[in-house]
């Protein structure tokens, strides 16, 4: 057999895929592939007008470093062991927790959400229209809650979810009505003719729940940890709505930071408030002493007698006020820190004279905002606040022993200063007593009012730091939306749709060609047996079997002369005058024999042929349904059950105007077909029919119901195996293999009955010949019957 170059030939183990035969099966079903992409389109058409349009805003902020605030350089904070680096990762954290967020949240009122409707789509919308008042404290239950309201020209009309409906008089109405917990309040008068009759949808939720949302909806990132700049990212309908919380979020990070740079310079202050207070009350005090003193005594001048012991009493003085000074500041910072488990922030710089006190001071202070920083995130029985604490703890025993050491000096020399004041005394004791008195009440005056004056000093000093505190974070960019919605992206949505309208009907292509079991197209026949011949393709005509005319030009009548003319190629030549026998069988019943066998017989009567038509299936004849004639018409069973009869009484003239075709029908059925026909009186009716006929065409029984067709084969010159495509199966054919390979059906040849037109890829669009038509169906058809094969 000569194989068609055109056509890719698979051997029997072969298994890939022509894509060819995929192109043109795809091809075939072209109505189905438009109508799927024209309803996928339309379905991502009706996608892009439901789903709400998403928008992404971008803030950017830089996180400034509070090393310059506590007036420390990276050389130092880097010999104290820490690390200079701003931490990012706390910062975006912060950023997105709870604490923070829910005061965004209070702010805008985002636990109230507003929607329209136009047209398919809910949008959310920002500044809306109105607002919803809290009259009932708390309305908010633990579920989200969720309402229709319609503005009407005398008020609002509220819908809830149960369907009750609840009408509210006037546009600021801020108390409820029975049934609903809240009241609605018109932002703008106008707008109430403006938005009359528009329907509105307003969403209740918990706080808690709409922080978790905006947690989840926020986005903190960073390019590269290494970078001061955090990038602040939020998608949603709304673009106002997204800047306002953007920018909303800004601010209070802003706030919180700065609040806890300030805490120092406030409890500073607060200290420095309270000692002044009891100060200008003991300078009152000794004012009023030193008053009465000298009302009641009659005091004015220091005589100048006592000049100069005064002077040397004044130095000495100086060196007891001074001593006197760092004695009481010792005792105020011990009493501030006599609390064992209290660890509050110290005042520094108070004008001691121990650097190293200061310095330990400066220490605890910075311990102090660490352990009140990590106790804001982390519980009591954390680690590190464990170690921060005993840290503190001994930080603080080191500052009380220093205090005790360095009041200790003081005292030893505040003993030698008053043992010289004494001396002086001494010396001054021809002054009176009662100048004495007034000179101690003097100094004790003038030891408050230096003392007041330093507190004061120190106290606008903290002032000034508590004003001038820096941002915590400097805006680079404030929240800004770009006029591109990032969802949905109509061009990938529409091409998604395409590419889904054009793969579900070739995923069904598919999946109908590798589940279908039958016989689809003329490459069947070739992949599963290449070394047995195809003799031709029988065409499907709607409504039409056999020939309506000897002189028929249709499209049918057409292929059965070709089928004539290529099987005549296959009968083997004969010298004597004896006639052809073709075979016409098939595997199983409803193939199409019987009418192939006719067709073909009319085929070679038509090219002026003596031709006799054979019906040998003799237990289901079918051949007498084709002339409207009794089933027992007389036949080969007949003459198969009496041979003595004559051959002639079974062949019947059914056609007046062509005398060269005769018809042989099958007669009656007989219980025993298998046995007659082994006998010799067939032989002989086949020896007789060959003589007086140029082609004898006998349709046989099915070759896998029963024997029968075997017990004749031999004296076939042609077998003409038929396959009907959508009807015989593919496993049938290795059944019709080895028949051929057996040679149990000899010189035997396939043909392909009821090809529709678009399975013919060798002349299906090419029409020739008498009457030959148009037989192209209207497209609507086309795809009712795309449909139909695919279902």
């Amino acid at each position: 057999m000569e194989k068609n170059p055109d056509i890719i030939y698979y051997d029997n183990d072969g298994d890939f895929i022509d894509l060819k035969d995929v192109f043109f099966q795809c091809k075939s079903h072209w109505p189905w592939f438009l109508t799927s992409v024209v309803l996928c389109l339309c379905i991502g058409f009706l996608y892009l007008s439901i789903v709400p349009i998403t928008h992404r805003s971008i803030a950017k902020i830089k996180i400034m470093d509070d090393s310059k605030e506590l007036g420390l350089s990276v050389d130092a904070l880097s010999l104290l062991g820490n690390n200079p680096k701003i931490s990012l990762g706390n910062e975006m954290e912060i950023l997105k927790s709870y604490r923070l967020l829910s005061q965004v949240v209070k702010e805008l009122d985002l636990e109230v959400r507003y929607y329209t409707k136009t047209n398919l789509r809910t949008s959310e919308i920002w500044p809306p229209p109105f607002t919803v008042t809290d009259s009932i404290l708390g309305f908010l239950e633990e579920r989200e809650n969720q309402y229709r309201i319609r503005v009407t020209p005398f008020g609002f009309t509220v819908i809830d979810e149960k369907g009750d409906v609840f009408t509210i008089d006037g546009h600021n109405s801020t108390k409820s009505v029975q049934g609903l917990p809240f009241g609605i309040k018109l932002l703008e008068k106008e707008t109430a003719q403006k938005y009359r009759d528009m329907e509105f949808y307003v969403v209740l939720k918990p706080v808690k729940e709409a922080v978790i949302e905006l947690s989840k909806e926020l986005e903190v990132r960073t390019t590269d940890m290494n970078s001061e700049i955090l990038y602040l990212v939020l998608e949603g309908e709304s673009i106002r709505l997204n800047e306002a919380i953007l920018n909303t979020i800004i601010e209070k990070f802003n706030q919180d930071g700065v609040l806890d740079r300030q805490l120092v310079s406030k409890r500073t202050l607060d200290f420095m408030d309270e000692r002044l207070f009891y100060l200008s009350r003991e300078l009152d005090s000794i004012e009023i002493q030193k008053k009465d003193f000298k009302q009641s005594n009659d005091l004015s001048h220091i005589t100048a007698d006592a000049e100069l012991i005064l002077q040397k009493m004044s130095a000495a003085d100086n060196e007891v006020f001074r001593t006197q000074t760092q004695i009481s500041l010792c005792g105020l910072l011990k009493e501030t820190i006599s609390d064992k488990d209290v660890y509050n922030l110290l005042p520094v710089n108070l004008g001691l004279g121990d650097s190293s006190i200061n310095t330990l001071i400066s220490e605890y202070n910075q311990l102090v905002l660490k352990r009140e920083e990590l106790m804001a995130s982390a519980g009591d029985n954390n680690p590190l606040l464990a170690m921060l604490s005993e840290q503190l703890g001994k930080v603080k025993l080191n500052i009380v022993t220093t205090l005790n050491t360095y009041q200790g000096q003081l005292e030893v020399s505040l003993t030698k200063l008053n043992q010289e004041r004494d001396h002086s005394n001494l010396m001054f004791s021809q002054i009176p007593e009662k100048e004495k008195v007034l000179r101690a009440i003097e100094r004790r005056q003038d030891l408050k009012e230096k003392l007041f004056l330093l507190l004061l000093q120190k106290r606008e000093e903290a002032a000034i730091n508590l004003a001038i505190t820096e941002p915590s974070i400097k805006i680079v960019d404030y929240g800004l939306t770009s006029m591109e919605p990032v969802s949905p992206d109509k061009r990938i949505v529409m091409a998604i749709s395409a590419f889904c309208g054009a793969i579900i009907p070739l995923a069904m292509v598919f999946l109908r060609t590798f589940l279908n079991t039958k016989i689809n197209d003329r490459l069947d026949l070739e992949k599963i047996a290449p070394e047995i011949p195809i003799l031709g393709e029988v065409p499907y005509i709607e409504g039409k079997k056999k020939f309506g005319e000897f002189n028929d030009g249709s499209v049918l009548a057409e292929s059965f002369m070709i089928l004539a003319v290529n099987i005549n190629y296959l009968l083997p030549e004969k010298d004597n005058s004896e006639g052809q026998i073709i075979y016409v069988t098939s595997a199983i019943q409803g193939e199409g024999k019987t009418t192939t066998a006719l067709n073909l017989s009319l085929a070679y009567a038509r090219m002026k042929k003596k031709v006799l038509l054979v019906g040998s299936d003799l237990r289901n004849p079918q051949l007498h349904t084709y002339f409207n004639v009794d089933k027992s018409i007389t036949g080969l069973a007949d003459y198969l059950h009496n041979p003595e009869m004559d051959w002639q009484e079974c062949v019947h003239e059914m056609y007046d105007e062509n005398k060269d075709h005769k018809v042989c029908f099958g007669g009656i059925i007989l219980p025993n077909a298998p046995e007659v026909l082994s006998r010799g009186a067939f032989a002989r009716f086949i020896a007789t029919v060959k003589s007086e006929f140029e082609y004898i065409i006998v349709d046989t029984a099915p070759t896998i119901l029963v024997t029968d067709t075997f017990l004749i084969s031999k004296y076939a010159d042609v077998t003409i195996y038929l396959t009907r495509l959508g009807f015989t199966d593919k496993r049938l054919l290795g059944f019709s293999k080895d028949l051929s390979r057996t040679q149990k059906l000899p010189n035997m040849t396939y043909l392909i009955n009821d090809v529709v037109g678009n399975k013919s890829y060798r002349y299906n669009n090419y029409g020739y010949g008498y009457n030959s038509g148009n037989t192209t169906k209207s497209w609507y058809r086309r795809i009712l019957k795309s449909v139909g094969a695919l279902t």
